[in-house]
């Protein structure tokens, strides 16, 4: 069977697991295998989506599970993403969770002051049937959705959640196809998309980590802020700072000056520049 999820379009035979260890073949359907698997499960603030112009200075309830269809040698959720680790949770690592059961936590918190659920931590849409469900029932309950992902998928998918989702961080890595493909093992047209359609329906804010030597460039800096500015010029763009970590450690971290220079660059082309301080 064929996966339709991203653009890797996996074929996987009965019982097999697709490229991004979270959708299997049973019974001759692709399913999410991650569906209700939860590997983490914290209220974070708001902004550490990162979201600075949704809800600003709020709580929400933020949950992983497993499985992403990137391979990022500086991913900061491996042991959730990608990996030998990753199949721990695969086969029985983790907490399991209904829908129904993730909302009635998340309204537990609202004395806390969440105001609803975030997906994040893996790549979500990986399991996108588990989000639909649980977003849905959240809207139901007067609850904010939020979404955090790379958004490598096809708008199919978007369809499926858009109606019960608020807001997204999106990461857009780069703006080179080249390195999108062979460092990230992404596609850089299928994230734009899913960005502009995305934008259409929910608040939208877009993350680049930038990582010295490979998308530390100036110019390419102003081409994607130039690129969002043609959606919307409000749009949001959070310049964040690498740590060496994970699969790459060659390299130290990216250095402050770096990060006000492209912080700098994409000001002078969108409203809503942010960056560490």
């Amino acid at each position: 069977m064929r996966c339709e999820v991203c653009f890797r379009h996996c074929d996987i035979r009965e019982g097999g697991t697709g490229f991004c260890g979270a959708r299997e073949v049973r019974g001759g359907n692709v399913v999410a295998a991650n569906y209700g698997r939860i590997t983490s499960l914290a209220l974070d603030p708001i902004e550490k989506k990162p979201l600075r112009n949704f809800n600003p200075g709020t709580k929400i309830l933020s949950a992983g599970s497993y499985g992403c269809n990137l391979r990022c040698p500086f991913c900061q959720n491996n042991e959730i993403s990608w990996g030998e680790e990753v199949m721990l949770f695969a086969h029985g690592e983790g907490r399991e969770l209904t829908p129904e059961e993730l909302v009635s936590i998340a309204e537990e918190y609202k004395e806390r002051g969440n105001i609803g659920i975030a997906f994040t931590y893996n790549e979500p849409l990986v399991g996108y049937e588990f989000v639909r469900d649980t977003a849905r029932l959240a809207h139901g309950k007067g609850l904010k959705t939020v979404v955090v992902t790379n958004g490598t998928a096809e708008l199919s998918v978007l369809r499926e959640i858009a109606p019960y989702i608020d807001a997204m961080n999106i990461d857009l890595k780069c703006f080179d196809p080249d390195v999108y493909k062979d460092t990230l093992g992404g596609d850089l047209d299928m994230t734009m998309a899913f960005i502009r359609e995305a934008a259409k329906t929910a608040h939208v804010e877009i993350t680049c980590l930038i990582v010295p030597g490979m998308n530390d460039d100036v110019k390419k800096m102003k081409d994607m802020a130039g690129w969002i500015a043609s959606i919307s010029e409000d749009i949001p763009l959070h310049v964040t700072r690498f740590h060496p970590c994970f699969h790459m450690t060659d390299r130290p971290a990216t250095p402050a000056d770096t990060i006000c220079e492209l912080a700098d660059a994409a000001a002078k082309i969108l409203r809503y520049v942010y960056f560490p301080s």
